[in-house]
């Protein structure tokens, strides 16, 4: 008989039912999410100052709805971001789909291009573009949207090699045999795209528009060096206001920006989830 009792290793999930791992957890969450709530929760604060809480109010909320040039700069952001979105998706589900379906001369270059916008800094990336439009003389006077090309251009060049990477880390797990079969009963190139790989690819696409998305909305490093003189973002926007303090006012248009990003990233998640739990081979 052994003196000492065999230890049995705990399943991955049975760590969360320790004291210890739960408390990690809970200062971890209050690390990360602590500044947003404290930002929104000042955002209905009485008072010119955030330091000191002078009651509630949504006089904040009302002021930032009626400054035009902040709801401007919203939907300037709103714009691009969903442009660039939509563009990054197509390029960047294309780019996935060669990488991983052929083989060609220059493949592991081109792999690398590819992955330079997501490791260069922004500051770099920022200062490329610039140089780059100035060269080419692109125009800044043109009027709405067109004056937001520059800026769309430049987050399209960052946002989709992040698409092409989730979406060809989906790829992996697609079975070929499911296309072949579909080829066998008639099937021709496109309708087997169509049919079988893209519902596989749907997860990726959304995982990768959603992750676009936010990139877009929340850049200013690139942002700041693409506008033009009379087109401005919400974060150069913002950054101009808390430059001098900052106001409730500026945690009301943040707030706002926030709860649209969070309806958005439920929605897509739940597309996600309804995608991902469709059955393959049907």
């Amino acid at each position: 008989m052994s003196l000492f009792k065999a230890r049995v290793p705990l399943a991955p999930l049975e760590y969360t039912k320790r004291l210890w791992m739960r408390a990690w957890v809970g200062l971890v969450l209050f690390f990360l999410y602590a500044p947003l709530i404290t930002l929104v929760a000042f955002s209905f604060n009485d008072s010119k100052r955030n330091i000191l809480w002078r009651g509630f109010t949504l006089k904040y909320y009302e002021k930032a709805l009626d400054n035009d040039s902040l709801m401007v700069a919203m939907g300037n952001s709103l714009t691009i971001a969903f442009i660039s979105t939509i563009v990054s998706v197509v390029i960047g589900a294309l780019a996935a789909v060669m990488l991983w379906r052929f083989r060609f001369p220059g493949k592991t270059a081109t792999e690398g291009a590819m992955a330079l916008p997501i490791v260069v800094p922004e500051i770099c990336m920022g200062v490329a573009m610039l140089v780059f439009f100035a060269k080419i003389g692109f125009p800044t006077d043109l009027p709405w949207p067109f004056s937001l090309g520059a800026i769309i251009i430049a987050h399209i060049t960052f946002c989709f090699p992040f698409v092409t990477m989730v979406v060809r880390s989906r790829l992996t797990s697609f079975n070929r045999e499911e296309e072949e079969a579909a080829k066998d009963l008639g099937a021709s190139e496109w309708q087997a795209f169509r049919d079988v790989l893209l519902p596989h690819m749907k997860p990726g696409l959304v995982a990768g528009a959603l992750l676009a998305f936010t990139l877009s909305l929340d850049d200013f490093v690139i942002t700041f060096f693409t506008s033009g003189p009379n087109t401005i973002t919400f974060p150069v926007k913002v950054y101009s206001m808390v430059r001098f303090s900052v106001t409730p006012e500026v945690n009301a248009a943040s707030a706002l920006l926030i709860a649209l990003t969070v309806i958005l990233t439920t929605i897509a998640l739940k597309v996600q989830s309804r995608m991902g739990g469709t059955p393959q081979g049907h």
